[in-house]
């Protein structure tokens, strides 16, 4: 779509806040029991297939700077569901894995995560989704 086609009282942008903080109002709702910040989801949901991540690679993921990564990963690992480790091969890096709580939280998160874009998504046709990820993907890669 060319940006000439978008009537200038909307705003992508504004849609996507609005989206985002609808969104994590329902998850905090439904994940209320786990006691997590939006942040703290945020980072187990990005951990919730199994593989470690560089702390670099976490923030990546999330869409957090490492440096405010920090603190989450913090409160992560008092809690129990997160250990940092050295990369093997690289002393440097930092890994982030779940552990056994970990895991159940972050598949818990994964499923809510999963359930909420199936009941937000499921009238729209597939192209449109593809449009809606392709749309996401341009706002991601935006660089200052």
């Amino acid at each position: 779509m060319k940006s000439e086609s978008v009537p200038s009282e909307w705003s992508a942008l504004l849609a996507l806040q609005r989206a985002t903080h609808a969104t994590l109002q329902v998850l905090a709702a439904e994940l209320v029991d786990l006691d997590l910040t939006p942040s703290e989801i945020n980072a187990l949901a990005n951990l919730a297939d199994g593989r470690g991540r560089t702390v670099s690679e976490l923030g990546a993921a999330a869409g957090t700077r490492p440096t405010t990564l920090t603190s989450v990963l913090d409160r992560l690992e008092r809690r129990g569901h997160i250990t940092r480790g050295t990369r093997p091969g690289d002393r440097r890096a930092v890994l982030v894995e779940l552990t056994a709580s970990g895991r159940v939280a972050a598949g818990t998160i994964r499923l809510a995560v999963t359930e909420l874009e199936q009941r937000a998504l499921h009238d729209l046709p597939a192209e449109a989704i593809a449009g809606l990820r392709t749309a996401l993907q341009a706002l991601t890669e935006v660089s200052a």
